[in-house]
């Protein structure tokens, strides 16, 4: 069998990883694979036709910039689907260029089947491109168990396979410990300001007060900052002069991630902007509470187009309203600060909200990338037998 995967950034190139592992589970006697792979997907074996890396542009600026080189490779891509005629093409995030790419080759191979894994979140805004999606994909492989709903009435099969995050392994509890003894003699504390230059400069004067009003009603907290490598320089220069000293965690010192993991693990509470993230700490167990705001514009704007009540995924897998959320006017020092140190005093409810997220998700059942290796081959007509 073959079977093209596209993958376009780091999140799906982790994605891809798993599925190939999947399929390979599934399908001992082997399976021929091509198209876009990152380094994890080139370490299963896959060739890649280009650097995965030329399709990570973020930024609108970016994006037209490298506009014409973009367009080239997604002509490249669809030339090399369509000369080939796998037996399905599986588009992994990126939903711009896997939408492009989709259409292209249904108008030239309308028999062609196609999968998209990872629904977009039509479920929060634009409720529309569901049925823009149905019309060149055949098959949507979903993280979250209340997607299906969204896209089945469209005539697209969606098939919920499990967040990654459940799959991802912990530290081990003596080294958490460990570093927790190391780190903090008090109530230890997550900073998580985003991962976007944007989110960091509107959030790190807000955390910077937040912090100050926490030191002042528990002297022996700690603070730990995981920060990305291309704005860990700034963010160490931003965070030297705050009333508490602030243990930043530099990504390019951490490359395999285990300090960030301790930390996660070892925090009484988060402080966070929404996003992923909360998946995250929710896999490890850590409270939260969620932080988040944006210029005046933008909030009237995305006020109008969000379908939700909740940011916080956690909140929103469960359907509560365990994990509180200040956003836009209501993101002040004061209010995240009483919070944040309520929940750290009292952290049983969210403790048990955070692990019914994990169930919710997958955990304790086969792995996703099992589950999505089992959906692809079943709506290809396999019979598959898990191991």
């Amino acid at each position: 069998m073959h079977i093209a995967l596209v993958a376009g950034e780091a999140s799906g190139d982790k994605l891809g990883a798993a599925l190939i592992d999947g399929l390979r589970t599934l399908m001992p006697d082997g399976v021929q694979l091509s198209g876009i792979a990152g380094p994890l997907m080139q370490s299963r074996g896959m060739d890649s036709l280009f650097p995965m890396a030329e399709l990570s542009v973020m930024g609108l600026g970016a994006i037209l910039r490298a506009y014409p080189r973009l367009k080239r490779r997604l002509n490249e891509t669809a030339a090399h689907v369509l000369a080939q005629k796998p037996d399905v093409l599986v588009t992994i995030d990126t939903p711009e260029f896997s939408a492009r790419l989709a259409k292209i080759v249904k108008a030239q191979n309308p028999d062609q089947r196609i999968v998209h894994y990872v629904a977009p979140t039509v479920w929060a805004w634009r409720p529309g491109r569901a049925a823009k999606l149905a019309q060149h994909t055949d098959q949507l492989l979903a993280l979250f168990p209340f997607e299906p709903p969204f896209f089945t009435p469209h005539g697209l099969r969606c098939d919920f396979v499990g967040h990654p995050v459940v799959s991802d392994p912990l530290p081990d509890a003596a080294d958490v410990a460990g570093y927790r003894a190391q780190v903090s003699k008090g109530p230890l504390f997550l900073i998580l300001p985003g991962s976007r230059r944007s989110e960091i400069a509107r959030h790190l004067p807000i955390f910077h007060e937040t912090v100050d009003q926490i030191i002042t009603q528990a002297p022996s907290a700690q603070f730990v900052l995981p920060a990305v490598a291309h704005l860990a320089d700034e963010i160490k220069q931003a965070v030297q002069n705050w009333s508490a000293p602030v243990h930043v965690i530099d990504a390019r010192d951490d490359l395999d991630g285990q300090k960030k993991a301790l930390a996660f693990s070892a925090a009484d509470c988060a402080i966070a902007a929404s996003g992923t993230v909360t998946l995250e700490l929710a896999a490890h167990g850590t409270p939260m509470v969620i932080a988040y705001d944006m210029p005046w514009l933008s909030r009237q704007i995305f006020s109008r187009l969000l379908r939700i009540d909740s940011v916080s995924l956690p909140n929103i897998v469960t359907n509560t309203h365990t994990i509180p959320e200040f956003l836009g006017p209501n993101c002040t020092a004061d209010a995240i600060a009483r919070s944040a140190l309520s929940v750290c005093a009292a952290p049983q409810g969210q403790v048990q909200v955070l692990r019914q997220t994990l169930v919710a998700l997958g955990l304790g059942g086969d792995a996703p990338g099992l589950r999505a290796a089992c959906a692809i081959l079943d709506g290809l007509g396999q019979t598959v037998t898990v191991p």
